[in-house]
C-alpha cells in the first residue's frame, strides 16, 4: 500500500517562504506522477503543481508559477515544493497526490479527482 507523508506546513507572513515534503513509501511508479493539490476553507481542490516521476518535467498552476518550485529526490522517494513570495490566498491544506501512470485523465493538473494515492494533507497558513 503506497503512503504519502506530507510535512512542512506552518504559519508565515506574507512574503515568506516555506518549504514541504512529500515522504513516499512503496511508491515505485517511474511512469506516473506525483503532484501537490491545495484546498482553502470553502472552495474545491486545485492542483497547484505536478511532476512526472519518469523524466522530471514540471506543470504549474498559473496562481504560483514563478513562486513555487516541485522538484523530486528519487533516492529519498520524496517530493518537494518550494514556495516562495507567499501570499494569503496561498493560505490552504496542502496535498500531496500521485499517480501510477500517465495518461487519460490520469496526471493532469487541473484533473484532481484522477489521483491515486492521497496523503493527509498538511496546512499552510500566510497573514498578511
Amino acid at each position: 500500500q503506497v503512503q504519502l507523508v506530507e510535512s512542512g506546513g506552518g504559519s508565515v507572513q506574507a512574503g515568506g517562504s516555506l518549504r514541504l515534503s512529500c515522504a513516499a513509501s512503496r511508491y515505485t511508479y517511474r511512469r506516473g506522477c506525483m503532484a501537490w493539490v491545495r484546498q482553502a476553507p470553502g472552495k474545491e481542490r486545485e492542483g497547484v503543481a505536478i511532476i512526472y516521476t519518469s523524466d522530471g518535467s514540471t506543470y504549474y498552476a498559473n496562481s504560483v508559477k514563478g513562486r513555487f518550485t516541485i522538484s523530486q529526490d528519487h533516492a529519498k522517494n520524496t517530493v518537494y515544493l518550494q514556495m516562495n513570495s507567499l501570499k494569503p490566498e496561498d493560505t490552504a491544506m496542502y496535498y500531496c497526490a500521485a499517480a501510477r501512470a500517465v495518461g487519460g485523465d490520469s496526471c493532469q493538473l487541473d484533473l484532481v479527482y484522477a489521483y491515486d494515492y492521497w496523503g493527509q494533507g498538511t496546512q499552510v497558513t500566510v497573514s498578511s
